[in-house]
């Protein structure tokens, strides 16, 4: 196998106009998602319409950062070679306490330790390109 500096680098996060707030926030160790004006439903950072009532009117508001594990899976396969040295890793489905689920990893757990269910808090990590991204772990 090839040194890690022989691999090629893991697809980049990059802000875009939109979700640079999300970002931004996370640069700061606060997890921010999209919450409605109008009828104050959690949405997801991604969301452009309120699930709730269709409002355009939406916000950044800061998250508890607390979640839940709804599922997840592990994987064995390398599908980017950017990812090889982490084989296996897991992807998750993380509750949020404010409702809304998003994608993400669960960090400081060894996979034979995940359970649906688990109570999660949230951690920030750097990425490469100085971008820093949510991940979860054991609460």
């Amino acid at each position: 196998m090839a040194d890690a500096q022989d691999l090629p680098s893991r697809p980049a996060v990059v802000p875009d106009e939109r979700s640079q707030p999300f970002f931004d926030a996370c640069a700061q160790g606060v997890l921010v998602i999209r919450r409605c004006r109008g009828c104050s439903t959690w949405n997801a950072p991604a969301a452009t319409l309120c699930w709730s009532c269709v409002s355009e009117d939406l916000d950044w508001a800061e998250a508890s950062g607390r979640a839940t594990l709804h599922t997840f899976g592990i994987v064995h396969q390398v599908s980017h070679r950017g990812f090889a040295a982490e084989v296996p890793y897991n992807i998750a489905v993380v509750e949020l306490e404010e409702g809304p689920r998003i994608n993400s990893n669960i960090v400081g757990c060894e996979a034979e330790a995940l359970a649906v269910g688990m109570p999660l808090t949230v951690r920030f990590i750097t990425l490469e390109n100085g971008v820093s991204i949510p991940k979860f772990g054991p609460a």
